[in-house]
């Protein structure tokens, strides 16, 4: 199970302003603003955005200045994953070691949707187990308990972490990713997919691939 919610993109005009930065070519901007305040490109800017989007990592800088922030709920087995996009992320995780005790433990805290019959029974007895210590904790307050808790947590367990990103940073999670084994990888590519512009600057091999 992956959720993403809260989706942000800022800094649109900014970056582009900046990607003409090496010809001063700001005369030819032609992006404004809707009466929502969202930012559309103009048809020279989108054009521009795009030849360097598919020039090459050296020629599509600005793309590192459209950043994204995003809600996303996903297990800690896919959290391990996602730790490996370590330059232009930033994560503020939700805290089980203060806050592992504050909720009840359900199937509902864990990814468990495409778990066998036999696989569930063994997860419900140690969610029983883990909600036992937890009460036991908060009555008692005693540290074996809290670390049974921690200790014995499945991977399986979601957590929710505030990213932050940018649309360079995208390119290389939707094109490593997206037939990933994983199902919690499909989903995030599909959020990128649905993000402003996504189709001319950051699935800029889908189009490459029409062409050919």
């Amino acid at each position: 199970m992956l959720l993403v919610e809260r989706t942000s993109v800022m800094n649109i005009e900014n970056a582009i302003r900046g990607a003409r930065n090496p010809m001063n070519s700001w005369a030819r901007m032609d992006s404004r603003y809707d009466e929502s305040g969202n930012f559309i490109l103009g048809e020279n800017d989108l054009s521009l955005a795009k030849r360097l989007a598919r020039a090459g990592s050296d020629h599509r800088k600005y793309l590192r200045q459209i950043f994204v922030s995003m809600d996303i709920t996903a297990p800690l087995y896919w959290w391990k994953e996602f730790d490996t996009y370590k330059v232009g992320t930033v994560a503020n995780s939700c805290s089980t070691m203060h806050k592992i005790a504050a909720l009840p433990f359900t199937r509902e805290t864990f990814s468990c949707e495409r778990m066998t019959d036999g696989g569930l029974a063994v997860l419900d007895g140690v969610i029983a187990f883990l909600e036992s210590e937890r009460q036991a904790y908060l009555e008692t307050k005693e540290p074996e308990h809290w670390h049974n808790m921690i200790q014995l947590l499945p991977t399986s367990f979601n957590q929710m972490r505030t990213v932050s990103l940018n649309y360079e940073v995208l390119i290389n999670i939707y094109y490593a990713r997206r037939h990933h084994k994983l199902a919690e990888w499909h989903t995030l590519c599909d959020a990128i997919a649905k993000l402003p512009y996504a189709k001319d600057l950051i699935l800029i091999k889908e189009e490459e691939t029409e062409k050919e």
